[in-house]
């Protein structure tokens, strides 16, 4: 880096470009020491005349530079490290440039770089100025023709975006492959995939009776793994044209999967690249989550080829535009593929894991940031999960039909542009006839709105008031902060556990009404109550609030056996799950006996014989929270106190529904094969969580249940789900379990990252030590994103009892891996630094060990962008 002090790029300071790409030609000759790139630029100037044209470049070298034919000496442009500059240009123009990368050098993945022997590329955000010099920034749409030479049993498959238009057989041992992308694209859109890969086909018709043909691309081998994910692409494309009515409009998908990859997947027009982690399922290798995560992501890509590329994000700002909104989308289409109460639950866990955390943090940002220094950066459970949650809102407010109908307004408005949140936000406006002046403060203001609420029966009225609060935390550059437009979903439940009819303000009577709150404080009075009901708030979460009540014990439970809400039923047992665990920590703090009340445990011992109730709902109900969302709820987190309270919580309810866990444990064993529909992954998800418990039974045979399915496990679901047990224990069957799923899977990366991650997370006292040690294990790559996330990111996310331990050490070994991976790949340093930037939150002596790590890294000469801005912000 070249300052210390790198500068922010703002919203505020958006114009339009001078100039607009309306064509571009490549050809590349591919050769992992050094590629040659030939690109030819149809320009078109919007500037006044005299205005430099100014591309963006980076590790580039460059070959010529010719304008309209005629080539360029050395002093009619200048170029450094980061782009070339043309003086002048004419209204119109030609520009060709050949320049020179070197893909086998590339451990950023950033451009083009090979992954296990196949060149693949990856643009956004910023990583096609690593091909070729460009105008690299959304707003500049243009036509893409690709033409790819390589050696032709090096590279037998060569693709691109768009339709294949011709291929060749050259001379010299080579081939060639042209593409053609119909559809204007922004740069961080376009694809290039070369190698030796196996393919898997089938075909999709379309709603119009058009054939389009589906193709996986995949390490050779790995054929037999890919159904999962092309059934997937199928429903997926099903499901947009019924929900939507959006066609896929080439007629040629593909997707290839490949092992080195900073992100999950991407959506490039017509070539989705995906991390081979989110394609490659069997039952001998993937849990019943991998499925579903499959389904989602592919779903996720898909849904972008309108919510993302047809329609395109104006500038990086609006970056959820196009991300907020597709996973919405992916979160309705999971939902409808499966339990869509479990769905729910599970999103809103993610959400409190990772983007709560944020907004109360030193990383807080808007859903739409103003400024940024790496926008990579930004990739952020706020602009995903949150800015999901602003268009779940905007869904709320007006319905589905009308929001439909803003869908269909906003591709008649704007198919084919770059736009902006605000465009997204008039189309739904418009086509609802609502005005959204409030909701859209979501976008611009971060942090989560507190809200508390109260209520008040009065017998002789028939009247129930609610009395709500409001009020937004203030976050880094943003102290005061108006109120929220908060959608707040009711309802009131009766003695008799029904629901009661609702009237407010003279509107027709329903069970579950939504309150609109855009004040600091307001009062909603229900009429017609006979009897003090429990009320049931936030119903389905439909408010991404944290929320407050006066409710107690008893009423919670209440909720817990009765709600006809089954994410509040859920949350109620969480809320008081909650409340029960944080006075236990209290009572281990002082060093009083832990008094466990015993009226949950009953509560859940309801729970449990509620045989309506779904078999996945149920599995979640009996998960007790995290011991990171109970630290959530603490001024100052104590990780051993925490974790000694959850164990003993999880040991009483063991020894006191042993036998009910051991009947629904066997209950929901089955001897058919292994199956990843919904049904048969509720009840493998029902019988784990019960395994969990029966782990801590005083019963040793009950106990014994946990090796036994290890062994005779006929899928990958209920081998890892014995083996995560396995791994925290002190005896033989510990290693001699994990000696032998190394043995069964050592081949195989995905699973070995499976293997790692599991010791990790374990609560031994030897884990970090353990961690280390597996820095060294020949799997382990410090150069691959995924085993960085499986071995580092599971020990520095995944256990906070040993991450926060008392020594530090835990802080120096992440803070080593930052400055290790600072220098081979910035982008995935600087996803692993946040946990440090949450000192605030701990005792004195771990806030000082923190900081000293951060400042410790912030020294490193030649800290990268990335780093520097999550550390240097972290710091404060």
């Amino acid at each position: 880096m070249d300052s210390k002090q790198p500068t922010a790029t703002h919203l505020a300071d958006y114009r339009p470009p001078d100039y607009r790409i309306t064509a571009v030609t490549l050809e590349f000759d591919l050769d992992e020491t050094e590629t040659r790139v030939r690109s030819r630029l149809e320009i078109v100037r919007d500037g006044p005349a005299g205005t430099p044209l100014v591309l963006d470049g980076e590790d580039l070298a460059l070959a010529s530079i010719s304008i309209d034919g005629t080539p360029l000496g050395t002093n009619a442009y200048t170029v450094d490290d980061h782009g070339l500059r043309i003086p002048d240009l004419a209204e119109q123009a030609s520009v060709e440039i050949v320049t020179t990368c070197r893909p086998a050098e590339n451990t950023r993945l950033e451009g083009l770089y090979v992954s296990s022997g196949t060149f693949c590329t990856q643009c956004e955000a910023e990583g096609f100025r690593r091909i070729t010099y460009f105008l690299d920034r959304p707003d500049v749409m243009a036509v893409y023709s690709v033409t790819i030479r390589a050696d032709a049993n090096r590279a037998p498959v060569l693709l691109s975006n768009g339709n294949l238009v011709n291929e060749k057989v050259l001379d010299d041992g080579r081939h060639s492959a042209t593409w053609h992308d119909p559809f204007p694209k922004p740069c961080y859109l376009f694809a290039l995939v070369a190698g030796d890969l196996a393919k898997v086909e089938d075909t999709f018709v379309t709603a119009s009776g058009r054939a389009v043909a589906l193709r996986i691309f995949v390490e050779h081998g790995n054929e037999d793994r890919c159904a999962h994910a092309l059934e997937s692409l199928k429903r997926a494309m099903r499901w947009d044209e019924d929900v939507y009515g959006l066609e896929y409009d080439l007629d040629l998908f593909n997707i290839v999967a490949v092992s080195d990859f900073n992100m999950g997947a991407m959506e490039n027009k017509s070539l989705n690249l995906f991390n081979a982690k989110y394609v490659l399922a069997n039952p001998e290798t993937a849990t019943d989550a991998d499925y579903a995560l499959i389904e989602a992501i592919v779903a996720h890509e898909y849904f972008h080829n309108w919510t993302g590329n047809r329609v395109t994000c104006r500038d990086w700002f609006q970056l959820s535009l196009k991300e907020g909104l597709t996973v919405f989308r992916d979160q309705q289409f999971s939902a409808d593929m499966g339990s869509a109460a479990v769905k729910r639950i599970e999103d809103v866990r993610q959400l409190r894991a990772r983007q709560f955390p944020e907004d109360a943090g030193p990383l807080a940002h808007p859903v739409r940031p103003s400024s940024y220094i790496e926008i990579n950066n930004f990739y952020t459970a706020t602009v995903y999960e949150k800015g999901a949650e602003v268009i779940r809102m905007m869904h709320r407010v007006i319905g589905r039909e009308k929001f439909r109908a803003g869908m269909d307004l906003y591709f008649q408005r704007h198919d084919g542009q770059a736009v902006t949140c605000d465009d997204f936000a008039a189309a739904m406006s418009d086509a609802a006839a609502t005005n959204f002046t409030a909701l859209k403060r979501w976008y611009g203001q971060a942090g989560t709105p507190e809200v508390q609420v109260s209520g008040s029966f009065d017998p002789d009225r028939h009247t129930y008031d609610l009395t709500v609060t409001q009020a937004v935390p203030a976050t880094p550059g943003q102290a005061r902060k108006q109120p929220m437009h908060i959608p707040l979903a009711v309802g009131l439940v009766g003695s008799d556990g029904n629901d009661l009819a609702l009237r407010l303000d003279g509107g027709a009577p329903s069970t579950t009404k939504v309150l609109a709150l855009t004040e600091a404080r307001q009062t909603f009075c229900f009429t017609d109550i006979d009897e003090a009901p429990v009320p049931s708030l936030n119903r389905g979460f439909s408010a991404p609030v944290i929320l407050t009540t006066d409710l107690g014990a008893a009423e919670r439970a209440f909720l817990m056996a009765n709600d006809n809400d089954p994410f509040n039923r859920w949350e109620s047992g969480q809320q008081y799950a909650t409340v029960l665990l944080l006075d236990m920590v209290s009572d281990i703090q002082a060093g009083r006996p832990v008094d466990i009340d015993g009226a949950f445990i009953d509560a859940l011992a309801l729970t449990l014989d509620d045989s309506a109730l779904d078999r996945a709902l149920l599995a979640e109900t009996l998960a007790l929270p995290s011991e990171d969302t109970l630290a959530e709820h603490m001024p100052v987190v104590d990780v051993t106190a925490i974790h000694h309270a959850r164990e003993t919580l999880r040991g009483a309810i063991a020894t006191r529904l042993s036998g009910d866990l051991e009947a629904i444990y066997r209950a929901n064993q089955t001897n058919e094969p292994y199956q990843p529909d919904t049904k048969s992954a509720a009840r493998r998800a029902l019988k784990n969580r019960a395994l969990t418990y029966l782990d801590q039974a005083p019963d040793a045979a009950r106990r014994g249940l946990v090796e036994r399915q290890y062994h005779d496990a006929d899928n990958m679901t209920d081998r890892m789900a014995a083996l995560a047990l396995l791994v925290d224990r002190a005896g033989p069957e510990r290693g001699e379990a994990l000696d032998d799923f190394h043995h069964r899977h050592g081949d195989n990366p995905l699973v070995i990252d499976k293997w790692f991650a599991l010791q990790a997370r374990s609560s031994r006292p030897d884990t970090l030590a353990a961690v280390i040690h597996l820095l060294d294990h020949p799997a382990f790559a410090l150069n691959n994103p995924n085993k960085v996330r499986a071995l580092i990111g599971a020990f520095v996310v995944g256990n906070p009892l040993h991450f926060h331990d008392q020594t530090g050490a835990g802080y120096r070994f992440l803070a080593d891996q930052v400055i290790a991976l600072n220098a081979l790949n910035p982008q995935v340093a600087a996803r692993l630094l946040p946990p440090l930037g949450r000192w605030r939150g701990f005792d004195e002596t771990r806030q000082t060990r923190m900081k000293t790590e951060l400042e410790r890294i912030l020294a490193v000469p030649s800290v990268s962008r990335d780093v520097y801005e999550i550390a240097s912000k972290s710091l404060g």
